[in-house]
């Protein structure tokens, strides 16, 4: 059984213990779709192997939030995924190992007057439709673990290398520029327009590699249609955006519109239809497809603009299920966090991070202002953008609603009218529904293929992120998921006057990472596929030494965060933290709070040192989580930067866990924690988890009125 728990060898260091057979699985929380980390020691798994949360709350955590509310009469009477005759659109998660198949819970439904519509390949389970009335008969199955209405998706919603310095580290790369060539992107969006000059390669061709579409009449969750020929391929026009952000090329005269990653190839998924909606389904139905042929194209970056209004700990989301795994496959995912950082009372709501956001494996990413100007000091972060902490959760053995509190976003980039492309249909007769709706956005019309406008949100920063992660895979093949989050969140630039719940590290910062990225060894992810890596192993390549700490973006010195946040809670800093190996650069790991384990069942656990020596927490320097004192989670991420800078010396002792082993009786101390109380205390608003999916927003020119 491929699980470890975690204790402490000396200061700073957290290790890997392995158990036997039977210990493990008192301690395993490894969901049956990856991997899955309780928030609180003491919950034990339950005996199938696929218990994030423990059995004797009486079922009380199969059936999700939402759908029990409507089982229970009590929906608003909107949910699109209530079908004629009171049936449920529901997407199951089982456990594979007591129904390898599925096939008994394929005849329970069908005996339950219910269909199957897809089983998934990024995570174990199946698309169904229900009888309202059977929905928790088949919940109460052994091989059920968790059944989840089939939720509404939405989209979210060049100055960019001026802003970021992509254009400062064009030419570092030798033989060439630096332009993401070679690296596969995917978008799970509304289509991309591949015709659209900003799509274009050198030789004239179009580098959208192959476009699916999941919505269509014609396509099924098992096979979507190929929509390479179509007349019309991004009807509602958010995805060829988005994508032209990441790693569009520049169309006009009059300004350079030039992506992060102008030479990347794309890869169209469509799970969003003609306006902008899609499901759960459909979205994850796209993310089997990107796995399954992530090896044969290239497929390094996956770039999720959009998000649904679940209210799940992420222990227990299908979608976050399936975004895991996707890493854990070697793929970084970068995800919008969502436009909700200001509530319906024009008050800055905090805990608004949409799904799949709040999964702790992926990069999310908010959205930055840079007020109309190249240069980065006058940047704020946009008040629409969504806050952290994260807020699903889950009800735990003693009936208590456990909230996850992962802290979110890692880092901000530019969303505020940022220029993209408009889709049109190949005669460019019709134009994209954002800009028929949005005329006042349109910068530059034309039927030639060569159609502009601005957008804003943290969709449109999403992209700016992805661009970046193919930057650094070109730069540097062998980095990996989880080591492209962290190299992000050390060079990040932390806006002043911004803290850890509304920026993460800061704004990204290209030539930092880059700079990171070309020092490193190119051979990590080969070395860590074989086991030929231990903690504490350099990474630098041969005649490397670690860059400074500081990078010029249009001539100004932007200085870097030097600090990341790992296991969802922890606030790390050192020298050693990435020019040394640490475990859980592996994708297949996860590290959340006092729980790690691997993605892969049938991973063999490793022992020893989850960090290097020289990795060293600053959650206790950042004090109790106080809005009014600026502390804990809302200490300004620039104050967080002078304590990682030189000359400041830490306490003696500052680690991660103090003495403790895991699933023993004890909890491990949970880093930068957010109390439940502190906030609303305080008067600020903290939502609950009902979050709006993802919008295209107005854009901000400025505070918000009486700031």
């Amino acid at each position: 059984m491929p699980i470890t728990t975690i204790q402490k060898r000396r200061a700073p260091l957290y290790r890997f213990v392995a158990r036997s057979a039977a210990t493990l699985a008192c301690l395993a929380l490894l969901l049956a779709c990856g991997a899955a980390f309780a928030q609180n020691g003491g919950n034990s798994a339950s005996n199938n192997g696929n218990g994030a949360v423990n059995r004797a709350d009486n079922g009380r955590n199969r059936v999700a939030n939402d759908l029990d509310r409507v089982l229970r009469g009590q929906g608003s009477g909107h949910e699109k995924w209530v079908k004629p005759g009171n049936r449920m659109s529901v997407v199951i998660l089982a456990n594979g190992k007591l129904d390898p198949d599925l096939k008994n819970l394929r005849k329970a439904i069908s005996a339950a007057g219910g269909t199957v519509n897809r089983r998934f390949s990024s995570i174990v389970g199946l698309a169904a439709l229900l009888p309202a009335a059977r929905v928790r008969d088949i919940a109460q199955r052994p091989e059920v673990w968790r059944v989840a209405p089939n939720r509404t998706v939405r989209g979210a919603s060049s100055m960019l290398e001026s802003i970021t310095g992509a254009g400062d580290v064009r030419a570092l790369v030798a033989g060439g520029s630096l332009n993401g060539a070679g690296v596969g992107i995917a978008f799970l969006d509304s289509g991309i327009m591949a015709n659209h000059l900003s799509m274009l390669g050198d030789d004239a061709t179009s580098r959208v590699k192959q476009s699916v579409d999941f919505t269509s009449p014609l396509a099924s969750l098992d096979l979507p249609v190929d929509t390479g020929d179509a007349t019309f391929q991004d009807p509602y026009g958010h995805g060829t955006l988005a994508a032209s952000i990441a790693a569009g090329r520049s169309v006009s005269a009059a300004m350079d519109t030039t992506g992060i990653a102008p030479g990347a190839y794309l890869y169209d998924v469509r799970v969003l239809d003609n306006n902008g909606q899609g499901d759960l389904a459909t979205t994850i139905a796209g993310i089997d497809w990107v796995m399954a042929h992530a090896a044969q194209f290239g497929i390094r970056v996956l770039n999720v603009s959009l998000g649904t209004d679940s209210t799940d700990s992420y222990l227990t989301d299908p979608l976050c299920a399936a975004v895991r795994n996707a890493v854990a496959a070697g793929i970084t995912v970068v995800i919008a966090a969502g436009n909700y950082g200001v509530g319906p009372n024009g008050a800055e709501s905090y805990g608004t991070i949409s799904a799949p956001g709040d999964e702790p494996s992926a990069i999310t990413v908010g959205s930055a202002n840079p007020h109309g100007t190249s240069a980065r000091g006058d940047d704020t972060v946009n008040h629409f953008s969504s806050r952290g902490p994260t807020r699903g959760s889950y009800v735990d053995a003693n009936g208590a609603t456990q909230h996850d509190n992962i802290l979110k976003p890692e880092l901000i980039a530019p969303g505020n009218r940022v220029i993209g492309a408009i889709s049109t249909d190949r005669p460019g007769l019709a134009a994209s529904a954002m800009s028929v709706a949005s005329p006042q956005s349109v910068i530059q019309s034309s039927a030639a293929g060569n159609g502009l406008m601005t957008a804003s949100g943290t969709s449109f920063a999403a992209p700016v992120v992805s661009g970046t992660v193919a930057l650094l895979l070109q730069a540097n093949p062998g980095l990996t998921p989880a080591l492209v989050k962290a190299i992000l969140q050390y060079t990040a630039e932390p806006l002043a006057g911004a803290n850890l719940l509304q920026q993460g590290a800061g704004q990204v910062n290209v030539p930092g990472a880059v700079a990171i990225a070309g020092s490193l060894t190119t051979d990590l992810a080969t070395r860590v596929a074989a086991g030929a890596i231990v903690v504490g192993d350099s990474l630098l390549a041969s005649g490397q030494s670690f860059p400074a700490s500081v990078s010029l973006i249009g001539g100004q010195a932007v200085n870097w965060s030097r600090f990341v946040v790992m296991g969802g809670r922890f606030v790390l800093t050192g020298d050693g933290l990435l020019d040394e190996y640490q475990a859980v650069y592996d994708p297949r790991l996860v590290w959340v709070g006092s729980q790690a384990a691997f993605a892969d069942p049938n991973a063999t656990a490793p022992s020893g040192d989850l960090l290097a020596d020289g990795v060293i927490s600053l959650s206790a320097a950042l004090g109790p989580s106080s809005y009014l004192a600026s502390t804990g989670v809302f200490t300004p991420s620039i104050i967080i930067r002078l304590l990682s800078g030189a000359g400041v010396v830490l306490a003696e002792g500052v680690v991660l866990a103090e003495g403790v082993v895991l699933a023993e009786g004890v909890v491990l101390a949970e880093g930068v924690v957010l109390a439940e109380s502190v906030v609303l205390a305080e008067g600020v608003v903290l939502s609950e988890g009902v979050v709006l999916s993802e919008s295209v927003v107005l854009a901000e020119s400025g505070p918000l009125p009486g700031e």
